[in-house]
């Protein structure tokens, strides 16, 4: 008790002692915990400057939290029945201009088809016309029936105008428009290849028209998928 002080100073004085006594074991305690945890504390920082540096990465360490690699993100779909990822999605060309590249092709059939028919009748071999034998039978019986089937896709693809009836008919008459005019080149023989012959300019357009777009691979697998549907 210090002299010249009253009663109730010196008990207000102990119980503040006793007050600060117990602070500092709370600290003291929350030093402990953060010295638990790893942390570098420094003697003298309070409570919370040690908690917050128990967050602290440890040295060596990077502070930024690692990705989770246990998940994984699904590949985007596309809204066809299907569920192709977007990545396998065919790509769907202007379905008005692959019809008409298919009408184009119908045409260069026809027209490959009457050449070779006229040029069997015409052309003489062995005392008798080339189309009495049965190998130019064959192959011209094969271009009228690849033109007539490939005529009927065009136009009901025409009339329904569905993209894959449109794909139906581009294939058939690519097949139609190359086959044909190939086999009408082999009736000919060397003379298709003269550039005095039209045969060999048929043939060539059949083949710059077969790789504009919505032909071969595009068309195939727009059937495919739907087919799949």
């Amino acid at each position: 008790m210090v002299p010249g002080s009253s009663f109730g100073e010196a008990a207000g004085s102990s119980s503040a002692a006793v007050g600060g006594s117990s602070a500092a074991a709370g600290s003291g305690s929350a030093f402990v915990a953060a010295a638990g945890s790893g942390s570098a504390a420094v003697p003298g920082s309070s409570p919370v400057e040690a908690a917050s540096s128990s967050s602290a990465a440890a040295p060596g360490r990077s502070s930024t939290t690692a990705p989770d690699r246990s998940s994984t993100t699904a590949p985007a779909r596309d809204p066809s029945p299907s569920g192709f990822p977007v990545a396998r999605a065919p790509r769907v060309a202007d379905p008005v201009a692959v019809l008409l590249t298919a009408a184009e092709q119908l045409g260069t059939a026809a027209r490959v088809c009457e050449l070779a028919v006229q040029h069997a009748g015409t052309r003489e071999q062995f005392g008798q016309p080339i189309g009495a034998f049965q190998a130019v039978k064959h192959l011209c019986a094969q271009m009228l029936v690849r033109t007539e089937t490939a005529r009927a896709a065009v136009y009901a693809a025409a009339v329904t105008a569905d993209p894959v009836d449109v794909a139906a008919a581009r294939l058939l008459a690519d097949e139609a428009a190359e086959r044909g005019a190939r086999d009408c080149l082999q009736v000919h023989g060397g003379m298709g290849f003269t550039w005095e012959c039209e045969v060999q300019l048929h043939l060539k357009r059949a083949w710059v028209r077969a790789r504009r777009g919505g032909g071969g691979a595009e068309s195939e697998e727009l059937l495919a998928v739907d087919l799949l549907a």
